[in-house]
């Protein structure tokens, strides 16, 4: 998904520290803000409207669609490329259609466990607008902006025929369940592939403690980074898990335990963003020489042009807040481009950071849900250069399917672990070796009790060793969502490479000694640990590291070359393919309901679009007309040799299209026709042609006569309607035939779930 032109940048890398606010957050909360903002709480939409209200709605509703990414005045570069407006240049049409688009989605942020149908906006919309309605939910459906994600009500509508290609998804992490699972409500058939034994990828959560009192724990991706329109707190919502914002307090200990100084804090705050604006204009006076230097060289080179920081204290806490930019980026300083390390910066998701209550886990468990994983499948080689994909695991088992989509971790990508057969275009090969992929790692520990404060969730320490200033600079206080005294120390830069090499004992060793020289002298007593665990991400054959960067000689171009598909087959996801939205665990869910729509997109193109039909799959027509034949079992209207089926979820809608089902032999009224088929007698030799009509033209022909040969006449000379064989109308009708049939299953559930209530 795209995005509009950035907004100015903001000051600073995350994770930020700021002014302590209230501790429980709630999603919902920003949509009421935004309405207040502009005058108050929105009352239910009617059609009937003053000129203030209309104005005032909109306001909101822009308000809501540019925290989504929208721009105010202007289509994204994906919705002019779909042609969501008619004719491209209608200046109007455009604006009417951004005011839809709008609505639409405001309506499903205010209720996201729901599954917004396209007649719910027609309640409160004017039919004038019904084409724009149609254009504009269908672009945000297929686009992954509403109706995503673990709802019930969204699950019941997945497509219980999966009619159209297969796609093997290979590996199990946030892109690819998110992938799987919106491919799968397109009516897809769908394998995931996953090397571990476990699903999330680098999104852990493990159990630590004693038997029956374990807390959970994030050994890998752990905070929400800013919860404003992030679609991780969208699932959050419709679980109803609470989040909890990572208060901004972060007291700083220097080594020998003591506190920060508040004033010096502040004013090496000030020196540490200075440096980075003055490497900002560095950059810019540089141009283009600017893509071969190194973040970390400009900032040394400044510090010293300005001689800023030359005190051991003030060294050291410089040190800290470097350290905190190399957790930001997963990378060293000497590895970052100085030209683009911060090019995501105008994208971040707006709002606080948070940690989901009980661990990252019960995202990944919901979204699993009713999607087909196999485990301990380590794929080896993808063949992707015929007719068909060809993934082989390691042993040699082989699955093949129409198309592949593989969001596997850069650090796999790199390391050539698999086989890509033909090989990969050398412009993506190179954008996988410029890109950095760096390294984060975490000593968990879990206490007897909190001994570090219950209002803290953060606290940093200062090194006096420049070359281990991200060894155990910061701690995450994770007892207010764990269930237990939880206690992480980050290892970040230079140090966590170190770290993969150290003793786990050592570790915990220098760990426990950081702590006892901060509360020791204050009276507190730190216990030993309960149980510790020591990651090793950068060790881990099946990531290599944790997350990306902009490695000097690199550019955010990079992204999205390793985000563009090969040849229709062969497609890429994960977080190192989100250009706006890398190293993020959002980046990679978003960019896995990307995929999804480009798989879509392209099923469409190579079989659905195509005006030569006997281009489309045998298996394809056969599971059509099997829909077809099933769908005319109960026309909704009949008459004659005619029969009628329409989507009921557009039931008032007159300009509703549907399908026409013409039933051609040797038999004179559809009297007889039914007759014979009732009879015991050998059936008559029969064929059907199909059109595609709306209900209104349907009406028209049963009251215009009682003779068939009058509505042929009507239909094909007045409405200029062609009759269609099963073929040319699976090719150009699949994706009605496929609403229909879906929103009849629908309505057959609801009447299911009515009539077992009512026998209760």
């Amino acid at each position: 998904m795209d995005h509009p032109p950035p907004p100015p940048p903001t000051d600073g890398r995350r994770p930020t520290r700021r002014a302590a606010k209230r501790t429980n957050y709630d999603e919902s909360v920003f949509d009421a803000l935004l309405h207040d903002h502009l005058g108050g709480s929105r009352p239910p939409r009617r059609r009937n409207r003053t000129a203030e209200e209309r104005q005032r709605e909109t306001e909101t509703e822009a308000m809501i669609a540019l925290s989504l990414g929208f721009p105010i005045d202007t289509l994204l570069d994906s919705e002019a490329a779909a042609g969501v407006v008619h004719p491209p240049g209608d200046a109007a049409a455009r604006n009417d259609y951004i005011v839809v688009r709008n609505h639409i989605l405001a309506r499903w942020r205010a209720n996201v466990r729901s599954y917004l149908s396209k007649s719910e906006i027609k309640e409160t919309v004017s039919r004038q607008y019904d084409h724009l309605i149609s254009s504009a939910y269908d672009f945000l459906l297929e686009h992954g902006y509403i109706n995503f994600g673990v709802s019930p009500a969204v699950r019941a509508q997945f497509l219980d025929e999966h009619d159209k290609g297969s796609v093997i998804i290979v590996g199990a992490g946030l892109a690819g369940l998110a992938a799987a699972r919106q491919l799968l409500s397109f009516g897809f058939k769908v394998l995931v592939l996953e090397g571990r034994d476990r699903p999330g990828g680098r999104v852990y959560t493990t159990k630590m403690g004693k038997q029956g009192n374990f807390a959970s724990v994030d050994l890998g991706g752990s905070v929400i980074t800013g919860i404003h329109a992030n679609p991780l707190g969208v699932l959050a919502r419709q679980l109803g898990i609470p989040l909890h914002k990572i208060r901004d307090y972060c007291p700083l200990f220097r080594p020998d335990g003591g506190h920060v100084d508040r004033s010096l804090d502040v004013e090496v705050d000030l020196v540490f963003n200075k440096l980075l604006e003055n490497a900002a204009r560095l950059r810019e006076m540089l141009g283009e020489s600017a893509d071969g230097i190194s973040l970390g060289s400009a900032i040394e080179r400044l510090q010293l042009l300005y001689g800023v920081a030359r005190k051991t204290e003030e060294r050291e806490l410089l040190d800290w807040h470097l350290a905190n930019l190399e957790y930001a980026n997963a990378g060293c300083l000497s590895d970052l481009s100085l030209a683009h390390w911060d090019q995501d910066d105008p994208y971040e998701m707006g709002g606080d950071h948070c940690f989901l209550a009980g661990g990252n886990w019960r995202l990944i468990n919901a979204l699993c849900e009713d999607v087909p994983v196999l485990y301990k499948k380590t794929v080896t080689r993808i063949a992707y250069g015929g007719g068909f994909v060809e993934v082989v695991v390691a042993g040699g088992q082989v699955f093949q399917a129409d198309m592949v989509l593989c969001t596997v971790p850069l650090g796999v990508l790199k390391s050539g672990t698999i086989k890509f057969d033909p090989e990969l275009p050398a412009q993506k090969l190179q954008a996988i070796q410029r890109l950095g992929f760096g390294l984060l790692n975490k000593v968990a520990m879990i206490f007897p009790y909190v001994f570090w404060g219950e209002e803290i969730d953060t606290f940093g320490c200062l090194s006096k060793d420049r070359s281990k200033r991200g060894e155990f600079f910061l701690f995450y206080g994770y007892h207010t969502v764990s269930g237990g005294a939880v206690l992480i120390a980050l290892v970040a830069g230079e140090a966590a490479l170190n770290f993969e090499r150290t003793d786990p004992v050592a570790s915990l060793h220098s760990v426990l000694g950081i702590l006892r020289g901060i509360y020791g002298p204050k009276g507190v007593f730190v216990p030993d640990p309960i149980q510790t665990m020591c990651t090793r991400w950068g060790s881990d054959p099946l990531c290599r590291g944790s997350y990306s960067h902009v490695r000097v000689g690199s550019s955010g171009s990079d992204y999205k070359i390793l985000a563009e598909n090969v040849g229709g087959r062969l497609f890429f996801a994960g977080e190192a393919t989100n250009r706006e939205h890398p190293a993020t665990m959002h980046g990679a869910f978003l960019s896995g309901l990307r995929e999804a729509s480009c798989i879509l997109q392209t099923w469409r193109k190579n079989f659905m679009g195509k005006s030569d039909s006997k281009k489309l799959s045998q298996k394809h027509l056969r599971s059509c007309g099997e829909v077809l034949a099933n769908l005319f079992k109960e026309p909704d209207l009949a008459f004659g040799v005619f029969s009628f089926v329409f989507d009921p979820s557009e039931a008032e809608d007159p300009k509703a299209t549907g399908l026409m089902r013409a039933t051609f032999g040797n038999y004179s009224s559809r009297k007889e026709l039914d007759e014979h088929r009732q009879s015991s007698e050998p059936p008559l030799q029969e064929f059907y042609l199909y059109a595609l009509i709306s209900r209104e033209q349907a009406h028209q022909m049963k009251m215009v006569s009682d003779n068939d040969k009058g509505r042929l006449e009507l239909l094909c000379k007045k409405f200029g309607i062609k009759l269609m064989g099963y073929t040319d109308t699976c090719a150009l009708g699949g994706s009605l035939i496929i609403s229909i049939s879906g929103a009849r299953r629908g309505r057959n559930r609801k009447l299911q779930t009515v009539h077992q209530k009512i026998l209760s």
